[in-house]
């Protein structure tokens, strides 16, 4: 079992940054690949990125690709998203997710949320223009 805690979010302006962090607490966190994934009103939710179990590999949706960066720090049991260059757009509640699987590699799983294992309970970003 994994517990997940996301932080860090808030009302910015465009342009500005922010980091969102994710705390877990449980059984082997670094056996778990994690991803940050969000969603807006009335909209599904989506990908935004994931990171391999060493924090070697990293993936990210491609409207968010430059501008955030996914990291963690396993002995902290943390995984970050650093998010830069906000838009308006980027305004959602932003999810960490652990997905089981100690891979070396990010695979197709890994961009889908309903096969992550153990989710947070969310943190908004609201991004004004």
């Amino acid at each position: 079992q994994v517990q997940l805690v996301e932080s860090g979010g808030g009302l910015v302006q465009a342009g500005v940054s922010l980091r969102l962090s994710c705390a877990a607490s449980g059984r082997s966190f670094s056996s778990y690949a994690m991803g940050w994934f969000r969603q807006a009103p009335g909209k599904e939710r989506e990908f935004v990125a994931a990171i391999t179990w060493t924090g070697d590999v990293t993936s990210y949706a491609d409207s968010v690709k430059g501008r955030f960066t996914i990291s963690r720090d396993n002995a902290k049991n943390t995984v970050y998203l650093q998010l830069n260059s906000l838009k308006p757009e980027d305004t959602a509640v932003y999810y960490c997710a652990a997905r089981s699987g100690a891979r070396r590699t990010i695979v197709p799983g890994d961009l889908i949320w309903d096969q992550y294992d153990y989710w947070g309970q969310g943190t908004q970003v609201t991004v004004s223009s």
